[in-house]
């Protein structure tokens, strides 16, 4: 038997060392490698020739979704599973978008991780059957990539002047991109709007 060489990403040690644990225990594959970050991914694939990567979306240098598009930019052998703790069917779709083979929530069984990862190698894509349905019912984003880049930025409370800085736009433009995307999410402030952009995955 053919081992399975997998990479490991998540950045909360506890959850990455029980889910090493208990992908050790299958008897055909074998975590070769373990980070904690998302800017960390690709050179870790490159050490350790690995066959699968299983990525948290949510991790410091680099979203797991940006972590998927560089492997396969450079890594396009790699295949790769996304998961993640929020069900939110705007991650599912940008997953996708940047190459993800499979999509699973976290809870899923060690079991159901493990016959995902055999599932990509063999070529199949795996999602989670409720975060498709609710992602086919919630549509695409309606935000350009202008406007997430603005409301991501006024995500920490930052001013239009700071954001304007930020982005290398003039106050003006913020305040058009800022409105158009509080109008898109149909929100009362710029705050409301990043609380429900970020609750459909669409930041």
């Amino acid at each position: 038997m053919s081992m399975i060489r997998l990479l490991l990403a998540e950045d909360q040690s506890m959850v990455r060392e029980a889910l090493a644990a208990l992908l050790g225990l299958e008897p055909d594959i074998e975590v070769v490698a373990q980070v904690a970050r998302g800017d960390e991914v690709l050179a870790a694939a490159h050490a350790h020739d690995v066959d699968v990567a299983l990525l948290d979306i949510e991790m410091p240098g680099m979203t797991g979704i940006e972590a998927a598009a560089a492997l396969q930019r450079e890594l396009p052998a790699v295949k790769v599973v996304v998961v993640t703790t929020f069900g939110r069917p705007g991650y599912l779709r940008r997953a996708m978008e940047s190459g993800a083979d499979a999509f699973l929530v976290k809870d899923a069984p060690a079991s159901q991780l493990a016959e995902a990862v055999r599932k990509v190698l063999a070529g199949e894509r795996v999602i989670d059957p409720t975060l498709a349905a609710a992602a086919l019912a919630d549509g695409a984003s309606p935000l350009t990539d202008r406007e997430r880049d603005v409301l991501r930025t006024a995500a920490d409370g930052s001013t239009n002047a700071e954001i304007a800085a930020a982005l290398h736009l003039s106050q003006g433009t913020v305040r058009n991109y800022l409105s158009t995307a509080i109008q898109k999410m149909a929100a009362r402030n710029r705050a409301e709007a990043v609380r429900i952009a970020r609750e459909k995955g669409w930041l």
